[in-house]
């Protein structure tokens, strides 16, 4: 006679099977684990270690390490980086210039944060694998870039900026020094010494 019995012996967990995990917290987690080393710094180690998740279940919810930075990304516009839509909604051009410019501060010296820019480190990649994503994360700046663009474009046009502004070198201007900002912070400078840069930023803005 057998000692142990068929029906009440306990199943085994089918091998790899995903865990169930909270998505949205798990893809908070991994927004700064890229915003901290960037795409391809990024391991999935690493990753999976901050989402508190197992290889199958990123897989089974983001496909691949490329999808779950693109949705890391739109996470990052709609959360910290939406300062940027609020700065285009100002009346004034001068407004929108030095919400940009206080916005990229704040984020990139913030405590809680990484530092830095995630639009920024993200787009650090040098390998052939990871060409796309470079590819991808330009093409976000500059749809960026020409949104700031046609806002000021806007302004000159209603008589808030002067007549013979050079919108484009204003706008490149503008984007240069935000992301100059997110460098340098990464590099250690204070709050303090990145607002004084946007002070002088904004003591040259055509009146």
């Amino acid at each position: 006679m057998s000692l142990s019995n068929p029906t009440t012996a306990p199943a085994k967990p089918r091998a790899g099977r995903p865990r169930s995990f909270d998505r949205e917290q798990a893809l908070d987690a991994a927004m700064r684990v890229f915003w901290r080393q960037g795409y391809e710094g990024a391991s999935l180690t690493a990753l999976t270690e901050a989402m508190d998740i197992n290889r199958p279940s990123l897989y089974a919810a983001f496909g691949d390490k490329a999808g779950l930075f693109r949705e890391a990304v739109a996470r990052y516009g709609t959360g910290p980086g939406r300062y940027i839509r609020r700065a285009l909604g100002q009346p004034r051009a001068r407004q929108v210039a030095e919400m940009l410019l206080r916005g990229a501060v704040a984020i990139a010296t913030d405590p809680t944060s990484p530092g830095g820019c995630l639009w920024v480190q993200g787009a650090l990649v040098t390998s052939t694998e990871g060409e796309i994503i470079r590819t991808e994360m330009m093409a976000l700046r500059n749809a960026g870039t020409t949104q700031i663009q046609d806002r000021l474009e806007r302004a000159r046009s209603e008589g808030d900026l002067p007549a013979a502004t050079d919108v484009q070198a204003l706008t490149l201007f503008l984007v240069s020094v935000m992301n100059g900002i997110a460098v340098q912070a990464s590099s250690g400078q204070s709050r303090e010494a990145l607002n004084s840069v946007a002070d002088v930023a904004l003591k040259v803005w055509p009146v």
